[in-house]
């Protein structure tokens, strides 16, 4: 899909707008792990979460070959519409997105501080995802995929970052929405030739990528009920599903209790906040902790921006996690 010249161009274009984001093992998160751990904080990026890097490379390109003259519109449940935002301010890209309803209160106001045009349509994202298809088709808009070349590019560098400055990593933890996550770790793992193992972690109440990877094709879900949002799809894309096929070893679930208990964990270990989707790797690894003595295992905190109400719920109301 690219190169490494390409990957490290996207590096230096990353980090034109702002220093990347740091990775520690933190010494309580390895006691209740019972090995060593460490997070990728992409909870620290400007937007909050790892899209935006995806964005960013994305929207430069877009400007750079003037293929967006009416601006670009795409769907999300907030971290992918975010980045758009983030880097259509950045490039002079007027942007729409389309949200289903319910969606994060949160999300939306941060997605309409940074400049886009919100739309509620439909119960979940991949029906917001056709209305910004239909959308894009009626006013001339140029439609941004969540999943694409330039997306992976971008959100690849989180994991050159964390293979360059951590020890070797025995296993990395990576969450799975659409994959544009994953598929950067696993390409960037092959491009340095690491030997590191992927594990692809999904919810249990949306596990559209876990059922195709077990089949060998994509697989529909009927729902995606799940409080972490950004794992909530039920229509896995065919390219992304073909490099995690390759190159992961499995795909974990884990239930939104598990995902609650990760986001409390991470919260009292590290003192950082997580939403769901960015404490899914972190539940995958916990669970699994009797299997991981003596090998160094990395987790990515994909993104922070957990609503008020779900962190009363999951973390201030919670029960204190088991060390």
């Amino acid at each position: 899909m690219f190169t490494i010249d390409e990957l490290e161009s996207a590096l230096a274009d990353i980090h034109a707008v702002f220093a990347g984001t740091p990775q520690y093992a933190w010494p309580m998160l390895a006691r209740r792990a019972g090995t060593e751990v460490w997070v990728k904080h992409e909870n620290h990026t400007p937007t909050g979460a790892f899209k935006v890097r995806g964005g960013l490379i994305h929207l430069a390109r877009l400007a750079r070959e003037g293929g967006a003259p009416r601006g670009i519109i795409s769907a999300t449940r907030g971290n992918h519409g975010q980045s758009l935002a983030f880097a259509g301010a950045r490039f002079g890209i007027p942007v729409t997105i389309v949200v289903p309803h319910g969606n994060s209160l949160e999300k939306n106001a941060a997605m309409a501080a940074l400049g886009a045009r919100l739309i509620e349509h439909g119960t979940d994202f991949d029906a917001a995802r056709a209305h910004a298809m239909e959308l894009a088709a009626r006013e001339g808009l140029t439609f941004a995929p969540s999943f694409h070349r330039d997306l992976v590019l971008g959100v690849a560098t989180w994991s050159l970052e964390l293979f360059r400055a951590a020890p070797p990593l025995d296993v990395l933890y990576v969450p799975i929405g659409l994959g544009s996550g994953i598929c950067g770790a696993i390409l960037t793992r092959d491009l340095l030739s690491l030997s590191t193992e992927i594990v692809g972690v999904q919810s249990a109440h949306a596990p559209a990528y876990a059922l195709s990877f077990e089949a060998g094709h994509p697989v529909e879900t009927n729902s995606a009920d799940t409080k972490a949002d950004g794992l909530a799809v039920r229509v896995p894309d065919a390219g992304a599903l073909a490099i995690i096929r390759e190159g992961a070893s499995r795909i974990a679930t884990v239930s939104d209790d598990e995902v609650a208990a990760a986001v409390r964990a991470c919260w009292e270990d590290t003192h950082n906040l997580a939403e769901g989707a960015g404490a899914a790797a972190l539940a995958a690894l916990l669970r699994e902790k009797e299997t991981l003595h003596g090998r160094r295992a990395g987790v990515v905190l994909s993104g922070g921006n957990i609503d008020l109400a779900l962190f009363r719920d999951w973390v201030a109301g919670g029960p204190t996690p088991a060390a």
